[in-house]
């Protein structure tokens, strides 16, 4: 974002000749709240908008047909865009009135909540322009006090180093030790902000058949997924935003969880993750036995292995783990 930041200030910058931006919110809400499956610390949870198609895709689509209609109509060039390129997406909601942006930065409407997904056709003709919307947070604190790991550091601001959705989805090195506790057992972003707003008591649920929650994408065994490795991984998530994370930072999601759920039947899982190929999953799995186990077993998988590791992060990870500080679970 700092690279482009010049060209996401005026849409000017990215098309010259853009005259009017329409923004338009396609409502994913789900049908009962999603974070009831967080208690279940032996599953993985999902984010709710990764449950089925990748939105880009099925959002791009219907962009491209009403951009088509009105290109016809008005004799103007168009382009589409879905959360890929250098728009500042939630800023011109506001403008345009589609809802307003919140505490947690995500832009609620009064009709549907905050469950959109937004998308902008940028047009050469001239729009008359809509009323923008204002804030209605009022006093409200719910989103910023909810998070796990403390990622607003003020109103509407966030800090991507320390939220879940950032660190297990667009983060592709080791997630820092401090936030792991805070993780939980949710393996591929976060609903907690979102899921928490008043707002959402007008929110219905989603109708787009292509992003209707999966039932298989809800609540998945830890154990199962534990045992992925790359053509399970892409089989199984073909076709959804799960599948850019990739294997190994996926597993590395999984393990953070597996240590997080308290549950030693889940140590052969970690275990056997030991000689994975991957430096991403052999550190986590460390971390995770350290979690699970006593002291005097971590201390005999790294007799065993220690000496051969060569990774400096994964040795870290074992030194940490043998220390009696990492014996306590938060």
């Amino acid at each position: 974002m700092a690279e482009t930041a010049e060209r996401r200030a005026d849409p000017r910058t990215l098309w010259p000749e853009v005259r009017s931006v329409i923004l338009l919110g396609l409502n994913y809400g789900p049908s009962d709240n999603p974070l009831a499956e967080l208690a279940q610390k032996d599953r993985g949870y999902i984010s709710v908008y990764a449950r089925n198609r990748d939105y880009h895709d099925v959002i791009k689509g219907k962009l491209k047909e009403a951009a088509g209609f009105l290109a016809s109509k008005a004799s103007s060039d168009v382009k589409v865009f879905v959360d890929t390129a250098p728009v500042m997406e939630k800023p011109l909601a506001e403008a345009a009135g589609l809802g307003f942006q919140g505490k947690h930065t995500v832009v609620v409407s009064r009709e549907f909540g905050n469950w959109l997904f937004l998308g902008a056709i940028f047009t050469t003709a001239e729009l008359p322009a809509d009323e923008p919307e204002r804030n209605h947070c009022g006093s409200c604190r719910r989103c910023l006090d909810i998070c796990p790991t403390n990622a607003f550091p003020a109103p509407y601001q966030l800090d991507a180093r320390r939220c879940i959705s950032y660190l297990t989805i667009e983060h592709k090195g080791h997630i820092p030790e401090e936030l792991r506790s805070g993780i939980g057992n949710r393996i591929f972003g976060c609903d907690d902000c979102l899921a928490v707003c008043p707002w959402n008591k007008f929110a219905q649920a989603g109708r787009e058949a292509r992003l209707v929650q999966r039932d298989d994408l809800a609540a998945l065994p830890l154990a199962d997924l534990s045992r992925l490795d790359d053509p399970a991984f892409r089989t199984r998530f073909a076709g959804t935003p799960i599948k850019r994370t990739g294997r190994d930072r996926f597993i590395r999601n999984v393990l953070i969880a597996i240590g997080n759920a308290g549950d030693a039947s889940l140590a052969d899982e970690a275990e056997r993750l030991l000689d994975d190929a991957s430096p991403l999953v052999r550190a986590m799995a460390v971390w995770a036995l350290g979690r699970l186990l006593s002291a005097e077993a971590v201390a005999r998988h790294a007799a065993e292995r220690l000496d051969r590791e060569s990774d400096p992060d994964v040795r870290e990870e074992w030194r940490r783990a043998m220390a009696p500080a990492a014996r306590t679970v938060a």
